[in-house]
């Protein structure tokens, strides 16, 4: 059984989350912590509930997702999940970063590459990588069956989709992502994203104003 813990991070209020089992294993998916005091709320987290960090999960590369990857390879020593024609967009994000004068300590040390449909095991509970292009070039998502959740990252949002006027981004595609891989997942899913409040499948194939 996993339990998932949303901690909002950085000047953009990007959606990192714990995701943890009862067996007190937990991966990381998406990193934001920027300020000093956000990495210490990461682990005083993982520390105070008797956490054991086991991957590191990227659903993209943008700097407001990765500002914390140094972060947790230092701490935990787990490199980076990630697709791997994300790899340029990873490597650009220091780049984008000073544009928003937000300067950070890039990571700089190997990457383990997920392709679609691998699976990601925690104890007894497994995630599956869905292959969601479109907000950026190698952008994946995680989706777990068993309790009807997937981790979308900047793909699907409550009422709205990732940007695609970004470098790498496509709207066409983004758009194919989310009827083909998201809008088959069943209605109850939840959808914990990288901005904003969760939402579920069923309310935005209903709802949603940008893919119906």
């Amino acid at each position: 059984m996993l339990t998932v813990k949303k901690l909002p991070f950085n000047p953009l209020q990007e959606n990192t989350y714990v995701v943890y089992n009862e067996q007190s294993e937990c991966l990381i998916v998406d990193p934001g912590c920027y300020y000093e005091n956000e990495r210490n709320q990461l682990k005083e987290f993982i520390d105070q509930n008797g956490l054991r960090a086991k991957y590191l999960l990227n659903t993209h590369g943008h700097f407001d997702h990765v500002f914390g990857d140094q972060f947790v390879y230092t701490t935990w020593g787990l490199k980076p999940h990630l697709h791997e024609m994300e790899r340029q967009v990873f490597d650009y994000a220091p780049i984008s970063a000073d544009r928003f004068d937000l300067s950070f300590e890039p990571y700089t040390g190997d990457f383990i590459f997920l392709r679609e449909y691998d699976t990601i095991r925690l104890g007894m509970d497994e995630l599956t990588v869905l292959f969601t292009p479109g907000h950026s070039p190698g952008h994946i998502s995680f989706y777990c069956a068993a309790q009807h959740f997937v981790l979308s990252g900047d793909v699907l949002f409550r009422d709205s989709i990732g940007r695609t006027d970004l470098p790498g981004g496509n709207f066409n595609q983004l758009a194919e992502s989310i009827r083909t891989r998201l809008y088959i997942l069943p209605d109850q899913t939840i959808v914990y994203n990288g901005h904003g409040p969760e939402t579920t499948i069923g309310y935005e194939k209903g709802h949603n104003p940008f893919v119906r």
